[in-house]
């Protein structure tokens, strides 16, 4: 037991960055779904979904650009630590912005039509 958590295979480390490839994949098809349905039906389920999604599609997107960019074992550990925080404060943000203000569809909308 103790050995099947510790030691993966090269297979097991692929099929979690297979999973990881199709998890962000099915996030951006999401969201392309969720514009529509955000302008024909705007309200809290919809602004909450976004703030999830959105945060969750750039936590991912930068995580990416870290993997890629940043190299040393302190280094590493330092921009995680910080995309850590700067996703969980984006999420915390748009909630709050959702609960004590328009919301997320509500403010687009009001940017469009000025």
């Amino acid at each position: 037991m103790l050995c099947s958590l510790s030691c993966f295979t090269a297979s097991s480390n692929s099929k979690a960055a297979s999973l990881h490839w199709t998890a962000e994949r099915m996030l951006s098809v999401l969201l392309l779904a969720m514009g529509p349905v955000a302008y024909f039906n705007p309200g809290p389920v919809i602004d909450y979904s976004l703030a999830a999604a959105l945060t969750l599609h750039g936590h991912w997107g930068l995580g990416q650009v870290l993997t890629d960019y940043v190299h040393g074992d302190t280094k590493i550990k330092m921009a995680n630590a910080a995309l850590f925080l700067l996703s969980t404060i984006t999420f915390t943000g748009l909630c709050y912005f959702n609960y004590n203000d328009v919301g997320i569809c509500k403010a687009v909308a009001l940017l469009w039509s000025k």
